[in-house]
């Protein structure tokens, strides 16, 4: 037997690891504080007293290509398959305020995400689906606004009401300054469309989580575990404090704050960081804020497993990468779920493969066990120690973000970025010297040609159908009542008023999203990055 390597293992957060944990690691340890009860403060537990037991976490399965009648289509399948919610993928053109038969479109147009250029898309979307009974959740930033209003437009058409509708839009625009880049307008008038949006949905749709503030898009950028909760939970305060300096109440919009965490490889640290994050939160809302609402303290999450780990060779093993990181999640007291399909390294997902990985979590809900007792993991001697380190190093992370003024600040002067790009060639590094094991990739490798897989993409004739159909919408629309309502949007964005309603007005009369994506980049003028 070889002898035991003097190096010592760390978790890819660099916190080193003893060979074996124990009461020593927890000195001083109090579980009334660290841990209480689930449901209770700090709700290191979980959010809710009974967790699982009362109600599986949500399934979801991000889908979105091509034209809103494909991913219909997609939709449809899953619900058939078990999902038990829906999760928007929106092309770039969409994303990034742009319609489909805009020149800087081409070629993008329904490629990683549907195309949504006008309410009419969204009928589509959503025909047959029944809104007022469904959750949905639609990873949109930039254009959430638009997108939200031409949502609840669709579900009235439905009959449904808007004060009961479920789901939530991304909407958390800090992170894509430092990771994900679907931004449009400078940091502090995005800020503004955050907070309208919060408020609207307060006053519009109070069961909507008006922000899903996401770590997710940090860690595929190249965050570890700790940069991730330290600069998500950063956002998170500014958008609080941002909607507590417009007026809002804490009580009328803390509670339906969400969160979207990353699912990554290390299966220990993993499961620390929702726990240590969950806790964390609470801790600092209580600090920063004074309250003591459970309801606004209480954490509530959305994770998916981590579609940067996914590898072109050897595909098949994905599924078992996937597996591991949504039981880290489930274990970790997720409240929603996404698990990547294993061919999406190499296009979007298949319908068999999106169902393989629907029955992934299906599996762990009904056969593994997981869900029959609360937070398993607790008492752990290394899971509480890992807890409690990766919280320790989010503070002293949340400490060099405070001191430049806060995550706004931080966004503008690029800190975040800097720090998230470092830390990705770190991991680079590591990978490509061997330190980083990457099965199929650097080890284990298999000589011969690549296993083929189906792989999905969209038509050719996509693109365009969907400009098609723009073109018609156009012809058929009001265009003087549609001039009228952008130049209201216009006036709105340069004095004070809450944006939401005249987007809403603007969409009611057949404005697209481009149109009124170009009526805020007129007064709030487009960001560029700091060098």
């Amino acid at each position: 037997m070889p002898p035991p390597s003097p190096q010592p293992r760390r978790t890819p957060s660099s916190i080193e690891i003893d060979p074996v944990c124990g009461p020593g690691h927890l000195e001083g340890w109090d579980p009334a504080e660290s841990l209480g009860a689930p449901g209770a403060y700090p709700f290191t537990r979980g959010p809710y007293p009974d967790m699982y037991r009362g109600r599986l976490w949500t399934m979801r399965q991000y889908a979105g290509f091509g034209t809103a009648g494909d991913t219909n289509a997609r939709f449809r399948a899953l619900l058939a398959a078990g999902q038990t919610g829906l999760s928007v993928a929106f092309d770039l053109p969409t994303q990034l305020g742009l319609d489909s038969d805009d020149p800087r479109a081409a070629g993008e147009v329904g490629r990683v995400g549907v195309a949504v250029d006008t309410v009419d898309d969204l009928r589509f979307l959503f025909a047959g689906i029944p809104l007022g009974e469904v959750s949905t959740s639609m990873t949109i930033n930039a254009t959430a606004a638009i997108l939200l209003v031409m949502y609840r437009l669709v579900a009235e058409e439905q009959g449904a009401d808007p004060r009961r509708l479920r789901g939530t839009v991304q909407n958390d625009i800090l992170k894509e300054y430092s990771a994900r880049g679907t931004y449009l307008y400078p940091p502090r008038p995005s800020m503004r469309l955050v907070t309208d949006l919060i408020a609207y949905c307060a006053a519009e749709m109070p069961a909507w989580n008006p922000i899903s503030v996401s770590g997710y898009h940090l860690r595929e950028a190249g965050a570890t575990a700790v940069q991730e909760v330290a600069f998500t939970l950063a956002n998170a305060l500014a958008y609080v404090e941002a909607a507590r300096t417009a007026g809002l109440p804490l009580e009328d919009f803390a509670p339906r704050l969400s969160f979207f965490w990353n699912a990554h490889s290390h299966f220990f640290e993993e499961a620390a960081k929702f726990r240590a994050a969950r806790r964390l939160w609470a801790r600092l809302l209580r600090e920063r804020t004074g309250t003591d609402d459970p309801d606004a303290l209480r954490m509530r999450f959305h994770a998916q497993t981590a579609g940067s780990t996914l590898t072109a060779a050897q595909p098949e093993v994905n599924v078992v990468r996937t597996a591991l990181q949504a039981l880290a999640a489930v274990l970790g007291g997720a409240q929603s779920l996404h698990t990547n399909a294993y061919d999406e390294a190499l296009g979007l997902p298949t319908e068999a493969a999106a169902t393989l990985a629907l029955r992934t979590q299906q599996v762990l809900a009904h056969e593994s066990g997981v869900a029959d007792t609360v937070d398993p993991l607790a008492g752990s001697y290394f899971v509480e120690w890992l807890t409690d380190r990766v919280e320790e190093e989010a503070r002293r992370l949340l400490a060099e973000v405070d001191a430049v003024g806060g995550a706004v600040a931080a966004a503008e002067s690029g800190l975040v970025r800097q720090a998230v790009e470092e830390a990705a060639y770190r991991q680079a590094r590591r990978v490509e010297s061997g330190e980083a094991v990457v099965v199929g990739v650097n080890r284990f490798t298999e000589p011969g040609p690549e296993t083929k897989v189906p792989v999905s993409r969209p038509g050719a004739a996509v693109e365009g159908e969907q400009v098609a159909r723009l073109v018609e919408w156009r012809r058929r629309r009001d265009a003087g009542a549609v001039a009228a309502a952008i130049e209201e949007v216009r006036r709105t964005a340069a004095g004070s008023g809450n944006l939401l309603y005249p987007i809403e007005s603007a969409v009611r009369c057949g404005a697209t999203v481009g149109e009124v994506s170009s009526a805020l980049l007129d007064v709030f003028g487009r960001y560029r990055p700091v060098a």
